[in-house]
């Protein structure tokens, strides 16, 4: 046992009580055992009881002593430390006063003046984006005025259609709808547009109704094209050239109009041309279908139908030299301008959807594929019909084979073009087509 001072021994173990592991209920299961057995019932507790209360009062006894003879240290010390406290506490006091002076300088002179300063940056920007709205808006009202007298001059007051109207009306829905797909991208000059009302009400009640009726009547162009006149002579050369740049204006205009693409990487096709393209050449086809089963069943009329179906192609013809000879429009929309090379013309992608050399040679090729089974049923029905067919196989085999060489040449009126004249290909560049034709019909004759 030692004290903890030296002149005052004592009988405590301050060594097991100073031990950082020391653990109260392994001290007291200790003394309890060091007084008791363990298989004692009940334990007697009053000894170690005993025990740490006389340890206690020993160690008050010794701390009163301490006390007592250190008195005077303990106070000289503490009013060493109260000083001490003071004089610091004194001292930062005068730091906390010129802290918070110079606080409450940097607060009116920083603080206040950029709270000042956001305020009128949020004002700012608030009325910058308010103008760049406003210069959109206006914008676009301007867009759907000049889109309005330009859709005018398709019609005026004197009856005459200006068909060049129509590529214009087709620029101004470009730069519209331009505007209109990046209203929901952030910086963007339209962004933010779609919530204005009037913008609202100039798509729905002005572009939308303007673009329909552009592309309706750039269609409508496009299926009455024709280097004939109705009574089946040909156009004057004047005619001609007006017929031709109307049906340029209108391929342009639905060019333009096309749908963008909606994937990235998505391959563009001028899709609104293709299918009115498309649609010439159904109602093209399909007519002369109709008329040569008619007139292959009444033969005296067989001459005039085939007069038509000559002109009909000669008109597909006309339509591939004006498709051939006219570049692609350059589409502000899309990259490289939509075109497929700087060459391309409107012919390459109707083409690549024909899957077909010429427009010629795929109007021959498709009106025999039709042809066979029309001629199948006439001669299964038998009659004079089919007799008359059969015993004119030589007569009909050689008008079929002039209406091929006819029809696959350009009309008078559309005189020269490229450098090729009215007389274009030699026969010979047609025989496959002839002997299609003339084997849809003849081949299905029998003997």
């Amino acid at each position: 046992m030692t004290a903890p001072n030296d002149d005052e021994p004592s009988y405590i173990d301050y060594e097991t009580f100073l031990d950082p592991a020391f653990s109260p209920s392994a001290f007291a299961n200790t003394l309890v055992l060091a007084t008791n057995n363990a298989s004692d019932t009940p334990l007697d507790l009053s000894t170690p009881l005993s025990r740490v209360l006389f340890d206690i009062q020993e160690i008050d006894s010794h701390i009163d002593a301490l006390t007592t003879r250190s008195a005077i240290p303990l106070l000289t010390h503490t009013k060493t430390q109260n000083d001490a406290s003071s004089h610091i506490v004194s001292e930062i006091d005068t730091q906390i006063k010129a802290l918070n002076d110079s606080y409450k300088q940097l607060e009116k002179e920083v603080i206040q003046k950029h709270a000042e300063a956001e305020e009128v940056r949020q004002v700012a920007s608030r009325l910058w984006e308010t103008l760049r709205l406003g210069r959109a808006v206006g914008r676009c009202l301007q867009l759907g005025r000049q889109l309005e007298i330009q859709h005018s001059e398709l019609t005026p007051s004197r009856g005459k259609e200006d068909h060049r109207a129509l590529v214009r009306c087709a620029h101004t829905l470009l730069s519209l709808r331009e505007m209109f797909s990046s209203v929901s991208t952030p910086g963007s000059e339209s962004f933010g547009l779609d919530r204005v009302e009037v913008i609202g009400s100039l798509r729905e009640s002005v572009v939308s109704r303007i673009a329909s009726s552009v592309n309706k009547t750039a269609d409508r162009i496009v299926r009455e094209f024709s280097m004939g006149s109705p009574s089946g002579s040909a156009l004057t050369f004047a005619q001609s050239e007006e017929a031709r740049a109307r049906t340029i204006s209108a391929l342009t205009t639905l060019y333009l109009l096309s749908p963008a693409p909606t994937g990235k990487g998505e391959k563009w096709t001028p899709a609104l041309m293709l299918q009115a393209l498309q649609g010439y050449l159904d109602s093209a086809l399909q007519s002369s279908v109709a008329g040569l089963s008619r007139a292959l069943a009444t033969l005296p009329s067989l001459e005039r139908t085939l007069g038509e179906v000559s002109a009909r192609c000669q008109n597909v013809v006309a339509l591939e030299a004006v498709l051939e000879t006219t570049k692609a429009p350059v589409h502000p929309l899309l990259p490289g301008g939509g075109k497929a090379d700087k060459t391309g013309n409107l012919l390459q992608p109707l083409l690549a959807r024909l899957e077909a050399g010429s427009l010629a040679s795929w109007f021959w090729r498709a009106l025999a594929s039709n042809l066979g089974s029309r001629v199948q049923d006439i001669m299964n029905k038998g009659g004079v019909s089919a007799r008359t067919l059969r015993s004119n196989r030589q007569s009909v085999g050689d008008a079929i084979r002039d209406c091929v060489i006819r029809g696959s040449r350009l009309p008078a009126a559309s005189g020269k073009v490229k450098g090729k004249s009215l007389e274009t290909e030699p026969e010979e560049h047609w025989e496959r087509e002839i002997a299609v034709m003339v084997g849809s019909v003849v081949g299905n004759l029998g003997r």
